[in-house]
């Protein structure tokens, strides 16, 4: 059996995603100290809300650098993967966890399109990975987000919202899912699934 540890930190959606988890078959550690991030076989760092007050939130738990320093598999979910790039507009240049090079900027509205996204998405996959291993053509994840992470040599998948919106990133051992895999039936389980299986 899997284990891997979700970040407690006031700012994720807790028990969908560990619920998500645990049905795969996953043992489940919620964490919130720097120790049991540097132990955690793997980790998740989920969120909702605003990055300046999460990155004040890690920062008032002293996770900041027990995150950065953390070699195993990574996944950021949603806001999670926000904060793996180095700033966000939201808040005036909110810093992030710098671990993914580019700043968040805020979604632009148009024509049929509201901000924030929110509802499914189709993905496209724009490079193979262990990852996004079993999706197709027709995988639709489920997105709620008003800011948007820079597209890049990091971007696993795109979703089109007007403008492309990297849904899936990597760099390294760090990959994020800006749609919520808890929230997106069989490919968010098969994302999930992937990430448990993938090599500590």
């Amino acid at each position: 059996m899997s284990e891997v540890a979700v970040l407690s930190y006031g700012a994720g959606n807790l028990a969908s995603v560990s619920f998500a988890l645990e049905r795969l078959g996953a043992r489940v550690h919620l964490v919130d100290t720097a120790e049991a991030v540097a132990a955690a076989e793997r980790l998740i760092l989920p969120g909702v809300g605003a990055a300046g007050y999460a990155m004040a939130r890690l920062g008032e738990l002293g996770l900041i650098e027990s995150i950065r320093a953390f070699t195993r598999p990574l996944l950021g979910v949603c806001l999670g993967q926000q904060l793996l790039f180095e700033t966000s507009e939201e808040g005036g240049g909110a810093p992030l966890l710098g671990l993914i090079p580019g700043e968040v900027r805020r979604l632009q509205a148009g024509p049929g399109r509201t901000v924030p996204h929110m509802g499914w998405s189709r993905l496209e996959i724009m490079r193979d990975d262990p990852l996004l291993e079993g999706l197709g053509d027709e995988s639709w994840a489920y997105f709620v987000h008003s800011f948007v992470c820079p597209d890049g040599p990091t971007t696993l998948a795109r979703a089109d919202y007007g403008d492309p919106v990297p849904a899936a990133v990597r760099m390294a051992n760090r990959w994020g899912c800006q749609f919520h895999p808890e929230r997106s039936s069989g490919t968010g389980a098969r994302i999930l699934r992937n990430f448990l299986e993938l090599p500590a």
